[in-house]
């Protein structure tokens, strides 16, 4: 027999024209699974298993603060935010009061967690410094934004639904949950799409519109293993709400389509992107393990670092100069620049380049730097700078220097996350639950994967090739 709230829910779907498959089953896995989909019969690949009016989705443009959230110049994420603080408000007065009482209150990203939690359990791992950062921006953001709404009489607004904790809870859902459904729309969110759990992959179900090509819309779901605020009563008025704007004006429909068969009492899996456990973690609070789109970073300011200690700093800005001029260029994000190292331990080429032009001689160097003054092309000039045709860069690139150079880098990463050893967090997460100590469990997995990219590093430059048995160095 269906929960309470899924009763409830069901109802509120069927007064706002969503579709639901028969062939589809909610399951509500309680505070600690939350809910997740199976099949009910066998799906085929094109079966429509769901039908979502974009009315129905809440939206700036469909929610009932529209006016005061477009008066207050706020669009975007910050303006549904607002959107959804504003609805939670209203109670059971919100048009989608049947769709927010069966999701959580928040979910639990990192965002959410405390700055204490933040550097414990993050310290050394790739989101150690986004999240403090995002901290930062994020009350920044409310301070500016959301807090000016509460001092306007004539909003009226609850100061108890508009808080930073209320803001953060907003923003987590919709970085759990949200979905991209058009131009006019935006991002919103989507009821009975964002019950579909994650894995990486390996997709059943795809969310598009139906008006639009599969390209154009973006999945970004969820995982519903956080606390659900569950009703206690059942909610009568759902059912009279055949005059609410959520089924004005918008005729078009949002469609869940089968891509995979999936035999009957198997769960349902939609898919948020090729994402590693960092990216996973940011955005939907939890990892996966043996992640094939799992990556390390190294800082160019550790590759600095590095070179430092072997030369002076006017060396080494010099090396990174004539670099930048052979036309290489590291990733970057947030004003910070870094190379990514696969899940199999392969660096970026680009980080090899500048080892290598590290390492070069003085003379090598003036010749180089002297053809690029010139007007030799980069690659010309890349091409003296290896000496050697060959189909693969890296059996050049690779030489005794080089690796030592690698090797280095890692151990230097690896030093972030602290004097435990990778064998003690895997005996550690062992004893640990992965439902109720969420946190510590999925922060743990995602600094052992980091770890484990780490050592098949050290792997990689250890390996052997022509360039070690010529004694290149």
């Amino acid at each position: 027999m269906a929960s309470r709230r899924l009763r409830t829910f069901k109802r509120w779907m069927t007064s706002n024209g969503i579709e639901c498959s028969d062939a589809l089953a909610l399951i509500d896995g309680g505070d600690e699974h939350g809910i997740l989909v199976r099949a009910n019969c066998d799906l085929s690949i094109g079966d429509v298993v769901s039908k979502i009016p974009k009315q129905s989705c809440l939206t700036i443009k469909t929610s009932s603060g529209r006016e005061m959230i477009e008066e207050a110049d706020l669009d975007g994420f910050l303006g549904l935010s607002v959107a959804i603080m504003y609805e939670k408000s209203l109670g059971s007065l919100s048009p989608w009061f049947g769709y927010l009482q069966v999701i959580p209150e928040s979910e639990s990203i990192p965002l959410l967690w405390t700055l204490d939690e933040i550097d414990s359990l993050l310290v050394g791992t790739e989101l150690h410094k986004i999240i403090k950062d995002d901290k930062v921006l994020v009350r920044e953001d409310w301070q500016e934004c959301i807090c000016p709404l509460l001092s306007l009489e004539h909003l009226n607004l609850n100061p108890v639904f508009f808080g930073l904790e209320q803001y953060l809870a907003a923003k987590s859902l919709i970085a759990s949950r949200s979905f991209q459904i058009d131009d006019y729309h935006g991002y919103g969110m989507v009821p009975l799409s964002d019950l579909f759990n994650h894995k990486t992959g390996a997709e059943d179900v795809h969310f598009t519109s139906g008006l639009e090509s599969d390209s154009e819309s973006e999945n970004s779901n969820i995982d519903m293993q956080d606390d659900s605020s569950v009703v206690d009563e059942d909610v009568s008025s759902d059912d009279n709400r055949s005059e609410s704007p959520l089924v004005q004006d918008d005729n078009t429909a949002l469609e869940m389509i089968m891509v995979k068969d999936v035999k009957a009492g198997t769960e349902v899996f939609n898919t948020y992107g090729l994402l590693g456990n960092a990216a996973l973690l940011h955005r939907y609070g939890f990892t996966e393990s043996d992640n094939p789109f799992d990556i390390v970073n190294v800082d160019l300011d550790l590759v600095l670092q590095w070179s430092c200690s072997l030369y002076s700093k006017r060396h080494s800005r010099a090396r990174l100069s004539l670099w930048r001029k052979l036309g290489h260029s590291s990733c970057s994000s947030q004003n910070s620049e870094y190379f990514e190292i696969s899940s199999d331990g392969i660096p970026q080429i680009e980080l090899l380049i500048l080892l290598y032009v590290m390492l070069l001689s003085d003379k090598a160097y003036e010749d180089l730097d002297h053809m690029l003054s010139t007007g030799v092309t980069s690659n010309e000039s890349l091409s003296f700078l290896l000496k050697e045709q060959t189909d693969n860069m890296e059996d050049v690139l690779l030489s005794v220097s080089v690796r030592n150079g690698l090797l280095l880098l890692a151990d230097m990463r690896e030093s972030a996350y602290g004097s435990n050893s990778i064998e003690d967090d895997v005996m550690a997460m062992r004893t640990c639950c992965s439902v109720k100590e969420r946190k510590v469990y999925h922060s743990m997995m995602l600094r052992i994967c980091e770890r484990k990219i780490l050592q098949k590093l050290r792997s990689y430059a250890n390996r052997n090739d022509r360039s070690r048995k010529r004694g290149r160095n």
